[in-house]
């Protein structure tokens, strides 16, 4: 009896104290999370000028007031975690605007998709959005790849069950044999992975828009034209129909979904423009016209310059690609860059994007380097990567700035962007809602 009572007396002391650790815990995670960073430059909105010996508050990862001066923590808050970056240039966290977090484009690729499962893709996609988290770029949209793996990556990450940039994720809708659709495998397995967002007619793709919102699409990408580095001969001229493209955009925007298009050929480019697209990924031979129709509808061109020149380099270097593939590959690189320094120069919005998965995640600075010397000022790049990105994505209420009630979405560089754009390929700290995730 007597060493049942003990044992029973132990077992409530040791409830007491966990309740006691509890109830401690309860009273740490209820009070404010608070950070200060001292800013030695702050570009607090790109387009604006950066302003010197800043103080950045953050509670519970949102921006809550930005100070001239460097303000002590004890003037703030007595728990707070000061953060020195006194000696950097302190920006907000960079946006790509067209990412595939699933894989990167090799020699194994084909392989790859026949033995890696759904769990592997789903693995392999958490690696790249480290990475792309770790060299600066905070919020991606996702414009392709298997639906069901990327919608459970966005939700981890928004969970915080694993690392990552916030993703914005796509649904595809494609037309049966057009870029977007399997091709280069057997018959069977092109029956096999024949995904059920390809669609044929006005009516049948506006079923296929509803269905991928349906399972979890924020945006719709569509392909209105050829693509590079689809396994044909079919070029990159225009492929979906006029009819076709409208009930696509129709639906979305009844749903509350914007529309983001592939496309590189002309008619492509400006069939998809009359229709309402939101956006223009490549826009490789966007010409007058289709300069006249973004201007008119204010969407906005996404121009993936370092797809343009990973392609390249890999049509002339490598021995895995199909003759088709760097045939286009030639062609569209050569024709992307002039025509974007023309649409810049004409005034087109322009928001920030890589197409990284054909290009190594991580690299994804490398667009900038690119977009700068075809003519771009460093200001209109680094707008183009936060303000503007938000805009398309409409997050400009929460993202693209360092402004009270925003998102801490930070990154810190040693040198100024501003002076060398290169120094964006060397992101000394990054922050991602409060969150430190590298700080060198």
């Amino acid at each position: 009896m007597l060493e049942s009572k003990s044992v029973s007396l132990g077992i409530a002391n040791r409830g007491r104290g966990l309740l006691l650790i509890c109830a401690v815990l309860i009273a740490v995670n209820t009070m404010a999370d608070t950070q200060v960073i001292h800013a030695g430059r702050l570009l607090a909105v790109p387009g604006q000028d950066p302003l010197s010996q800043q103080t950045i508050v953050i509670e519970n990862g949102k921006i809550v007031d930005v100070k001239d001066g460097f303000i002590g923590i004890e003037a703030i808050n007595e728990n707070a975690e000061l953060i020195d970056l006194s000696s950097s240039f302190v920006m907000p966290g960079l946006m790509d605007m067209h990412v595939h977090l699933q894989g990167e484009l090799g020699p194994n690729n084909d392989r790859e998709a026949l033995r890696m499962s759904g769990s592997d893709v789903a693995m392999a996609s958490v690696h790249y959005a480290h990475k792309t988290l770790m060299a600066g770029f905070t919020t991606v949209r996702d414009l392709g790849g298997r639906p069901e793996q990327l919608y459970a990556l966005r939700d981890a990450i928004e969970k915080g069950w694993v690392e990552g940039p916030r993703i914005i994720a796509s649904g595809g809708v494609s037309v049966t044999g057009g870029h977007g659709d399997v091709d280069g495998v057997s018959p069977d397995l092109l029956d096999m992975y024949t995904a059920k967002t390809i669609c044929d007619g006005p009516y049948d793709c506006r079923r296929a828009t509803r269905r991928a919102i349906k399972f979890g699409a924020d945006i719709i990408k569509i392909t209105s034209t050829g693509g590079v580095l689809s396994d044909t001969n079919t070029g990159t001229a225009q492929q979906m129909e006029v009819d076709e493209l409208k009930e696509v955009v129709n639906a979305a925007h009844s749903l509350g979904r914007k529309v983001a298009s592939h496309a590189h050929g002309a008619d492509g480019i400006n069939a998809a423009l009359r229709a309402g697209v939101d956006s223009i990924e490549h826009g490789s031979y966007a010409n007058k016209e289709s300069i006249r129709l973004f201007k008119k509808s204010g969407a906005y061109l996404v121009p993936t310059l370092l797809a343009g020149n990973t392609v390249l380099t890999m049509a002339r270097d490598s021995d895995f690609m199909s003759d088709a593939i760097k045939t286009k590959a030639i062609k569209v690189a050569s024709a992307m860059t002039s025509n974007f320094t023309k649409a810049h120069e004409a005034g087109v919005k322009i928001a920030y994007g890589t197409d990284s998965g054909v290009s190594r995640h991580g690299t994804n600075a490398q667009e900038a380097v690119l977009m700068f010397n075809a003519g771009m000022s460093a200001t209109d790049i680094l707008e183009s990567a936060t303000v503007s990105a938000a805009d398309l994505i409409d997050h400009s209420d929460v993202l693209g700035s360092i402004e009270v009630n925003k998102y801490a979405d930070i990154i810190a560089t040693n040198g100024s962007p501003l002076a060398d754009i290169q120094e964006l390929l060397n992101v000394d700290f990054v922050m991602k809602a409060g969150k430190v995730i590298k700080h060198n």
